[in-house]
This record gives structure tokens, sequence and C-alpha cells, in this order.
């Protein structure tokens, strides 16, 4: 683990910020994800998709998780992420003997110098920031994986009956390794749920690659500045959440959600063969929030089936569970995904 870290970022008071309209408020958040990717810039080569998606997670407040095989920069973008915010940080590293404890913080017995008493005393573990980075998510057994449960969904922490609340905004940018590496535990599906976004790192171009070496065997990059405060991401999060969506979009997202669940009438054949369990509502939820902050960083006043679209993938991924004969069959879930895109008609207009 590492010492949490503040930034030094100067922004606008949430006084100010309150004063502004949503037209100004939404024009400040585009402003805001450019300077966060000129930053990432910095030091991330490439992966603009990835970029683009976990500056939607930020923005409309929900947890990500990062697929991907050893030495593709996950943990390097999740911190440089966080060193471009003026947000505490702190970071975990998942291992086989991490305890809940050790996540999450624990009583301890001090001595009161006042009065010579003991007493106990809580001690807040790593849990206690805005952008948490769990490394290796997945290589730390299940009962210290749910240690993060609460916190990621009700963003508040139970500890010897006690509850705790965490201080606002509150993200957890996760790694986790494929789970056919050694070593390695699957996130229980409840866990998976509560992960806005799973985004899949894969090897990078040819081109790109060759600048990655080149970069990282000269001399260092620029530092990482501090460009957006926590006032700010809280005021661009309402307005998320504030940003009208047409009713036709709405429906969409939730159709394809329901779509994949082989028990829902209607649902494709193929849908029905090979998944086991399907999205819950919160997909449907991660879909509109999702395509509100791409539209938003986008700079447009409205979120469209495109941006559901361009969403469904990383929000229904690890929502999907395949079963046996799909494995057997070699079928992935972004193939799935992929038919269902094809296959589910857009709602007709009521106009």
């Amino acid at each position: 683990m590492t010492a949490p870290a503040n930034g030094t970022a100067a922004g606008a008071s949430a006084a100010e910020l309150d004063r502004l309209d949503d037209g100004a408020l939404a024009d400040r958040l585009q402003g805001a994800g450019q300077r966060i990717a000129r930053e990432l810039r910095k030091v991330i080569v490439g992966q603009e998709a990835v970029v683009e998606q976990a500056l939607i997670a930020l923005f409309a407040g929900g947890n990500c998780l990062l697929v991907g095989v050893p030495g593709l920069a996950k943990t390097l973008l999740i911190s440089t992420l966080a060193r471009a915010l003026d947000l505490r940080f702190s970071r975990i590293q998942f291992t086989p003997d991490l305890m809940p404890s050790d996540v999450t913080g624990t009583d301890v017995i001090q001595d009161d110098p006042a009065t010579g008493q003991r007493r106990l005393a809580f001690m807040p573990g790593p849990v206690f920031a805005n952008v948490l980075l769990a490394d290796e998510i997945n290589r730390t057994p299940p009962k210290t994986q749910a240690a993060l449960l609460e916190a990621m969904q009700e963003r508040r922490v139970t500890v010897q009956g006690r509850t705790y609340e965490l201080d606002q905004p509150f993200f957890v940018f996760a790694t986790q390794n494929p789970i056919e590496l050694e070593g390695t535990y699957p996130l229980p599906e409840a866990q998976l749920d509560r992960f806005m976004l799973e985004v899949m790192l894969d090897y990078l171009p040819e081109e790109d690659e060759v600048a990655v070496v080149k970069a990282t065997t000269a001399l260092p990059p620029d530092a990482v500045q501090p460009v957006v405060t926590k006032n700010e991401i809280l005021a661009y999060q309402r307005v998320v959440r504030r940003l009208p969506i047409a009713d036709a979009v709405v429906r969409y997202a939730v159709k394809l959600a329901r779509s994949t669940r082989p028990t829902e009438a209607g649902s494709p054949d193929y849908v029905r063969q090979w998944v086991a369990y399907g999205a819950s509502v919160r997909a449907a939820q991660a879909l509109v929030l999702g395509a509100k902050a791409r539209a938003l960083l986008q700079g447009r006043a409205s979120a469209s089936f495109e941006d559901v679209q361009a969403l469904a993938r990383p929000v229904l991924r690890h929502r999907v569970l395949v079963n046996f004969q799909a494995q057997s069959e070699k079928v992935t879930t972004d193939q799935l995904v992929a038919r269902l895109l094809d296959s589910v008609s857009l709602p007709k207009s009521s106009l």
C-alpha cells in the first residue's frame, strides 16, 4: 500500500459552481475532460477508447475495472489519472494474504495520555480516499474482495458494527489479470455488478509500442499536474445526471439489458442457448449514465442511441454470464453483445 496523496489544482469554489447554469457546467465538463486527457497523454500512448471510458466512469460517478495481461499500463493509467485530479488517492496492492481490515481499517487499543486509560480507536484503512486503486484485485481471496462491496455501492464502510461515511466523490478503479493466469480468484458476480464499466486492454499496435519503448527509455516525461478539483468533479457529476435524455433512448438501454436475460419473454434464441444469467438493472442504469457522460464529453447536449451502443460492451461484458455450452463453443460475451446490437431494434419515435 502507499500513503494517500493530495493534489494542488486551483479551481472554482463550490459556491461559484452552484451559480453556473447547466450549459456553462457542460462546457466546463468538456474542457475538464480535455485537460485530463492531455495530462494522461504525457505518459500514456494510444489507448484512446480506454481513456475515454475511464473519463466516462469518472464523470458518471461509477467504478471501473481494467482487465488485461501484465505490462499493458493498467496501473500506470489509473495512477496517472489520479495525479491529474486534486483528490485524495490511495493504492492497495491485493495479495493472497491481504485481510479485510487491511482495506477498511480496524479498531486498535490506544493509551489516553490525559487519563492514562486505554480505549479503542478506529484507524481508517486505505479505502478512505477519493480515488482508490485496487491493483490486481483478483489476486486476493473472496473474503478480502468483499471488503469493498459496501464502499463501492453505498459509499460507506461498516467496521465492528459502526458505519463510517466515505468522503465524496469516491471511485474504485481496479485492475485485474485474466482469470486464466496463475494465482487468481474470480470476482463474485455481486462485486462485478458494482463496476460500471469493464474496460479491456489489448496489446498496442506496432507504431504505438515503438513510441512507448522510445518514451520510456529516454528522459522522464513532464510531471503530471492536477487540473480538476473535487468541487468541480462533484458539480460535473450532478450536471451529468441532470442532462435530459429522450425516453426512446432510455427504453433502448433497458431493452438491451433485458434482452440478455434467458428467462425474459422475447429474448433471442441464442441468449437462451448460451446465457446462464443476464444483466441486472444496474446495467441499464450504467448505459444511461454513461451515455449522458459521453455526450457531454463530446460537447453534445443530449445522449443518443449511438452513445448507448458505444458503451454496450464495457457495460454488459462482465454482467452477462455465459453457460457451459457457450464456453465449449468459445462464445464470448463480447460476441453476444455484438449480436444483440444487431438484433435489438431501435424504439420507434413517438412523434
